[in-house]
């Protein structure tokens, strides 16, 4: 642990790291390094000209854009100077934009000037009327409209020491640093209030026990609007002082391309980019031997994900990850001393000072063995939803975190995931769980995807529906399919629907929206 960062706010951590190694390579992006100390002293540039602006303690600044030092340029100057990040995401088009940022009630936004073929001035600048909090538009990559404001000019901003020092004095661990909207996979998205402290909880948790340090460099393609790319990729190499190579998006390709370049110690992801990335042949190709640690996380993975990714990384620990936008990043991982055969059962462990326990309906403790809600407590959990008092209140009790993850705890402390609570549907009277259905399916050589739902039946009352995205080259059948479950199931938690896709419906953070899903009835 004494070469993690041990900081109470993200500036100082920043300013810690820059004091350290000056020099080393914080990021790379687009074939350049930067340093800890370039990042350090732009952040405190465009800092600066967010207090220029008259930005405040506890204002918003919305951020739409790829994963991109500009980015990490905002979070940063707005962790030193107490103002929030609202998480954005590029796929986000007029209805989301319209709730979160007013739901949010952002103060300014930082965009892309265009992307493919969607152009965010000319868009901002019609839909100014709807976000009435919105008063400071700054574009990047491209000139703005009339009264909007550059990024590069934001980003070089005299320095004005003394405000500027004053308002980092003002900034505190338990201060607002990022909002980040659930991904919507169900219902009303619900913005997530980060700390500074909530943030660092989680990081120098996953810091420490992930023994990252100099000598690590990792592909960065997790979107840095979420939990996973900005706590669990950003806050945690900062504090180890690792580098990673930023992805603007992510494409085999374009990880394919970087791997070649550099010689990667840790390859993070979640099961679908693991799975898209072993998919691709010239990924496979590569040498992966300087590879020590595979994390994977986002979603329960299943037993034949791992054992391809240990296959795939013949010196590297595979770990499982788990943690919520309400946990600002990673609360559970594989102990070291977990054999493999408990890494397929179980996601882990509590990693930190944080605590857990599985409940009934009624809110009871259950005792090892018995399945229930899995809920945490410590420095990690968020205060709650902005500005949804009673959803606050309906999740946060206590300081307990109910996650709506049902799960079971062994006598050991090991954590086994069963699937998320409202996917659980009763067939013919008995509970089944998607997730321990889709981890057979997995299984089966002709499958690269699947996602499995609860449809309404008129005799059984429901039953399951699985989507399978078939591996390439093959064409399973139906009936294959369900032959392969009768083996490996009981009779109650075998599909009765199956369905072929290409594709599936994805969240910006690289899951599978089931809610999509079930729309489709």
């Amino acid at each position: 642990m004494s070469n993690i960062i041990q900081a109470d706010t993200i500036g100082s951590a920043l300013e810690k790291a820059a004091a350290a190694s000056p020099n080393e390579t914080m990021m790379i992006y687009d074939g350049k390094e930067i340093s800890f100390g370039e990042v350090h002293a732009i952040s405190d540039r465009v800092a600066c000209g967010l207090l220029e602006m008259g930005f405040q303690k506890g204002d918003k600044i919305g951020i739409i854009g790829l994963n991109q030092p500009e980015w990490l340029y905002t979070y940063f100057a707005a962790a030193k100077i107490g103002a929030v990040v609202t998480g954005l995401s590029v796929r986000y088009r007029d209805s989301e934009l319209d709730y979160i940022l007013n739901q949010s009630g952002t103060r300014a936004v930082l965009s892309l000037a265009t992307m493919g073929d969607m152009n965010y001035v000319s868009f901002f600048r019609d839909f100014r009327e709807k976000i009435p909090s919105v008063s400071e538009f700054i574009f990047m990559g491209g000139k703005g409209f009339e009264g909007s404001f550059s990024f590069d000019a934001l980003m070089n901003t005299d320095l004005a020491t003394d405000a500027l020092d004053r308002a980092k004095a003002s900034v505190v661990p338990v201060d607002d640093i990022m909002i980040i909207y659930t991904s919507g996979t169900t219902g009303t998205p619900k913005g997530a209030v980060i700390t500074h402290r909530s943030q660092l909880a989680s990081a120098t948790a996953q810091a420490v026990h992930t023994r990252v340090g100099p000598e690590d460099i990792f592909p960065l393609a997790l979107p840095l609007n979420h939990v996973g790319g900005i706590t669990c990729g950003v806050l945690t190499s900062l504090l180890g002082r690792a580098k990673y190579v930023l992805i603007p998006v992510f494409s085999p390709d374009g990880i394919v391309a970087q791997c070649a370049k550099y010689r990667m110690t840790m390859a993070n992801g979640v099961p679908t980019m693991h799975v898209l990335l072993l998919m691709t042949e010239s990924y496979r190709a590569l040498d992966h031997s300087g590879v020590r640690l595979v994390i994977i996380g986002g979603s329960n993975a299943d037993a034949t994900l791992l054992k391809q990714l240990e296959e795939a990384y013949p010196k590297a620990r595979v770990m499982n990850l788990y943690g919520l936008s309400e946990t600002s990043g990673m609360v559970v991982m594989s102990p070291w001393e977990s054999d493999f055969d408990m890494t397929i059962q179980s996601i882990g462990k509590p990693i930190g000072p944080v605590e857990v326990k599985v409940v009934d309906e009624m809110g009871n403790e259950l005792p090892p063995g018995e399945i229930g809600e899995l809920c945490f407590r410590g420095d990690a959990v968020v205060k709650g939803y902005h500005g949804m008092p009673d959803k606050t209140n309906e999740t946060f009790k206590d300081g307990w975190l109910s996650t709506g993850d049902m799960g079971l705890l062994n006598e050991e402390g090991y954590i086994f995931l069963k699937g998320r609570k409202k996917e659980m549907y009763i067939q013919g009277g008995f509970n089944v769980y998607p997730v321990e259905v889709e981890n057979v399916i997995a299984g089966h050589p002709k499958v690269a995807m699947v996602a499995g739902i609860g449809v309404k039946d008129e005799v059984l009352g429901e039953v399951g529906r699985y989507y399978i995205i078939p591996a390439p080259g093959t064409e399973p059948t139906e009936e294959e399919i369900k032959a392969f479950c009768k083996e490996r199931l009981a009779d109650y938690k075998v599909p009765r629907q199956i369905v072929f896709r290409k594709e599936l419906p994805m969240t910006p953070a690289g899951k599978i929206m089931k809610s999509a899903l079930e729309k489709e009835g």
